[in-house]
């Protein structure tokens, strides 16, 4: 029945938004609770949408509805900014990429970021796409770490200052949104990216106008990445709990970023909402993976409690998921909250400073002006962050997402 609802809606409000000609359609959704992405929510609101861009956003009555407007009733549904994630890998050929694109827009995720592992810059072009039913792409291009022999071989691997600043350099020249570097042994198997390189790697995306964001597992490369002028964690520290000087360090960084990353947490959830997309065999596989694991929930509580401490402290937080899973974030999302942040607080990570992180000004707020990417939601999820996951419709600029079936 819900996979029926779903295409119900989304027949339904495809024909709702379709345009007659040339003429935008001008859409007037009413009567939702409003999650505007900033830490704001307006009760009964209505929000205006002519073509793809939202035209008005205010309390009923506040709000004038065009005469001819189609009027959607939204009353008891929640409606948010589209669901942004800063941290994937997706696939590295067109057909799959777009393939991935459309299944995170099912999802309600708008823009992706691709983190430097996968697509490397063979498909850089596609960010100025604009693709029905898909969400927005924007790509790290190759990330940079030392030589892992039996690994992949999409990023750049250095072993000299020259080759550090000259793998900066060459993203550059393909004008990458951001530079990624690994600063990982990989459990002892290979050296690491140390001082003498990394220094000089962000060093030269700064002169480049990039910014550097890592992945990191140790405290200590924490801080010295931190000393380095690091603008980002791609993963949070993950072998103990943060202490005083890291707290110090990041004080003196307001405009750093964290993207905690927390990973599973070890404890069996309920996933049977993944019923009504997934094929039976996928269903069955997640699952199967879905059990308590102690060892993996005392290293979730390391995060956590990291999460914890560094959001109390200020720090900025954006959501993003690692690997390409294209439903993870909810379960992000969930984790969030189990380690400490409000529902309010995940939100606004993965919608309005999740775009400011990605430098898409026209998303991650409802708000005149903006792109009308937006999630409707049959649940509060400042209740329960995961009411996410109950969604009724996605609109990508303004026209709504096809979910009668998972691309």
């Amino acid at each position: 029945m819900r996979a029926t609802l779903f295409a119900t809606a989304a027949t339904l409000a495809v024909g709702l938004l379709a345009g007659a000609g040339a003429q935008a359609q001008v859409t007037a959704f009413e009567g939702a609770r409003v999650i505007v992405g900033d830490g704001r929510t307006i009760d009964n609101g209505t929000v205006v949408v002519d073509g793809a861009k939202i035209s008005a956003v205010g309390a009923a009555g506040a709000v004038q509805v065009p005469a001819g407007a189609t009027r959607v009733n939204l009353a008891g549904k929640t409606l948010m900014p589209a669901l942004i994630n800063t941290h994937t890998h997706p696939s590295d050929t067109r057909e799959a990429m777009i393939k991935d694109l459309k299944q995170y827009a099912y999802y309600g995720v708008g823009a992706v970021l691709s983190m430097g592992a996968t697509d490397g810059w063979n498909l850089l072009a596609m960010r100025a796409e604009t693709i029905p039913g898909a969400a927005r792409l924007r790509s790290a291009g190759r990330g940079i770490t030392r030589p892992e022999e039996g690994r992949t071989t999409l990023p750049i691997w250095v072993s000299t200052e020259a080759e550090a600043r000259k793998a900066v350099d060459d993203n550059a020249d393909k004008k990458v949104d951001i530079i990624k570097l690994w600063v990982d042994d990989r459990d002892g198997k290979y050296e690491k990216l140390t001082p003498a390189l990394y220094g000089p790697l962000i060093d030269e995306a700064h002169k480049k106008g990039l910014r550097a964001s890592a992945h990191i597992f140790n405290l200590d490369d924490a801080k010295g990445l931190l000393r380095a002028n690091l603008d980002a964690f791609a993963h949070s520290v993950r072998d103990k709990d943060v202490d005083d000087e890291i707290m110090t360090l990041l004080k003196a960084k307001p405009a750093f970023v964290l993207n905690p990353n927390l990973g599973a947490r070890g404890v069996k959830t309920d996933l049977t909402w993944l019923k009504t997309s997934l094929p039976a065999d996928e269903y069955q596989k997640v699952e199967a993976a879905n059990v308590d694991n102690p060892k993996t929930n005392a290293a979730y509580g390391i995060q956590g409690r990291n999460l914890a401490k560094m959001n109390a402290a200020g720090v900025k937080i954006v959501m993003g998921t690692d690997g390409n899973i294209p439903w993870s974030h909810f379960v992000e999302m969930e984790d969030m909250v189990a380690g400490g942040m409000t529902p309010a607080q995940v939100i606004t990570s993965a919608t309005k400073t999740a775009a400011e992180f990605m430098r898409l000004p026209d998303m991650g707020t409802v708000e005149a002006g903006k792109s009308a990417d937006l999630l409707v939601l049959d649940a509060n999820p400042l209740e329960n962050i995961s009411n996410a996951h109950k969604i009724s419709a996605v609109y990508l600029r303004g026209v709504a997402v096809d979910r009668s079936k998972l691309p």
